[in-house]
């Protein structure tokens, strides 16, 4: 699953950050923001038209990310709510 399928406000966890290209600029920004193997993330909202940006969260921080940024961001299964 990518982050741009997960469901509004379900908690995931990074798997992987998907380089498209050799030294893929994108790729390596969306890692150095945090975004790495084992950090829960989750979709807060999605703008109105063609639901973009996506605002997501990392930790206490939040982001606005393209659908196509967010598509190379893949994730393991959703987390379990306590």
């Amino acid at each position: 699953m990518t982050l741009v399928q997960l469901p509004r406000r379900t908690p995931a966890v990074v798997d992987a950050v998907l380089d498209q290209s050799p030294n893929d600029g994108i790729a390596q920004r969306l890692r150095e923001l945090g975004f790495v193997a084992g950090e829960q993330v989750e979709v807060v909202a999605a703008g109105p038209v063609g639901a973009e940006p996506l605002l997501v969260q990392i930790g206490f921080t939040r982001f606005a990310l393209r659908r196509a940024e967010a598509a190379r961001i893949h994730l393991r299964a959703p987390v379990a709510s306590a």
